[in-house]
């Protein structure tokens, strides 16, 4: 009898023990229930069914828990095209301790981004990009020192990158594209950055070689007001695999030695740029876009490897190198558009036959094209630049 009821007691302790160890923490119970208030599913959205407060929150839909502590929360159906959610961010969330990540899915988010993230102390990852979050980017958020990726995306962010943001020494990814930012560009600092993308808003000034770090792999900074020489920035970054520029006002000229960096996708057009492209080692980047700048000078062949090269719509002038007149009939060159210019000739037979696999455009420059080719509907109707403007180019 003693013995029946010694197994009885040693069990019940032990479901004790286990309900004891599944039991969330009450200041994370509590701030998923103040969370859940504040957010709702749009229609065709169930992600919060699963949220019912008589069972363990570790169970709920988005809610990864170590312990008796809540590390991770994925708010949101992250399925593709699934409706998302509506509401704002509750300050609650600042009280979750040991949040190593959090993300919300595309949806009608809106609101300013709760300054209590800053508590956050072990946050990693913050994705809340697609919504409709506006104000500022809290300062603070420099506080979260172990930060690793900062996405607040497509959004409808205002005012300046705070240095403080700069200065976080962990940061690898920062995504901030497509918001209404102001201001210029902070040093960043750490030494494992290795993806900035700020297109798309509305920053201003100069960017300081000083301010980005030669880690970078990926950098876009396209459809901004930034101005200023970039020639001292790309030589440092000597690691870039992805590069855009595009749609700014930058000015001087673009070093030779930035060509040979194995970026595999280069873009600066439309901006502002004066001078040549200096010749450098030869060049082995894939696809190369220059459209829509001041570029000027010759063409050098040393771009004639790249397979896809955009040229339009600068002030290059002379001939074109013959090299590039080889790789284009040997299908090596797939794409070599050179409208819009001021060259002077082309090495070409007018009876050459262009492969099937290749593009070239040769309208609107000082010469008459000595065969005819399918351009893009942007390079117009004329085919030859009018001889006034080639004169004046000329003196």
């Amino acid at each position: 009898m003693r013995f029946s009821q010694l197994i009885w007691c040693l069990m019940l302790l032990l479901q004790l023990s286990f309900f004891a160890d599944a039991m969330l923490d009450p200041v994370d119970f509590l701030s998923l229930q103040a969370i859940r208030k504040s957010l709702h599913d749009l229609p065709g959205s169930n992600f919060f069914h699963s949220w019912d407060f008589t069972s363990d929150p570790c169970g709920f839909a988005g809610v990864y828990c170590d312990g008796d502590k809540v590390i991770s929360l994925n708010l949101g159906d992250p399925r593709a095209g699934s409706p998302g959610l509506s509401g704002r961010i509750n300050p609650a969330i600042g009280k979750l301790s040991a949040l190593t990540e959090l993300s919300i899915v595309p949806g009608r988010i809106m609101g300013a981004l709760p300054a209590t993230i800053s508590q956050l102390k072990d946050l990693r990852f913050l994705a809340i990009s697609r919504n409709y979050i506006s104000g500022e980017i809290p300062a603070s958020l420099g506080e979260v020192r172990r930060l690793r990726t900062l996405d607040l995306s497509y959004n409808q962010l205002t005012g300046t990158i705070s240095p403080s943001i700069g200065s976080l020494p962990e940061l690898s990814n920062l995504i901030l594209c497509h918001n209404h930012l102001t201001g210029s560009l902070p040093p960043f600092l750490s030494q494992s950055l290795t993806r900035i993308d700020l297109k798309r808003n509305s920053l201003t000034g100069s960017i300081s070689p000083a301010s980005l770090p030669s880690s970078l792999k990926y950098l876009s900074l396209a459809w901004n007001q930034l101005t200023g020489p970039v020639d001292r920035v790309l030589i440092r970054l000597n690691q870039l695999n992805y590069l855009d520029l595009s749609l700014n006002r930058l000015t001087g000229t673009i070093p030779g030695r930035v060509f040979a960096f194995p970026i595999t996708n280069l873009q600066l057009q439309r901006n502002f740029f004066y001078g040549s492209i200096q010749p450098a080692n030869q060049v082995t980047i894939p696809t190369v876009d220059l459209s829509y700048n001041r570029f000027s000078g010759g063409i050098s062949p040393l771009l004639s490897s790249v397979e896809n090269l955009y040229l339009n719509s600068n002030r290059f002038t002379g001939e074109v190198p013959a090299s590039f007149v080889d790789r284009l009939l040997s299908a090596s060159i797939q794409t070599l558009y050179l409208q819009h210019n001021f060259l002077t000739g082309i090495q070409i037979s007018p009876t050459a036959e262009i492969p099937v696999s290749s593009s070239l455009c040769l309208q609107y420059n000082c010469m008459v094209p000595p065969l005819q080719t399918p351009c893009p509907l942007k390079a117009g109707p004329q085919k030859t630049r009018p001889t006034t403007q080639c004169n004046e180019w000329r003196g």
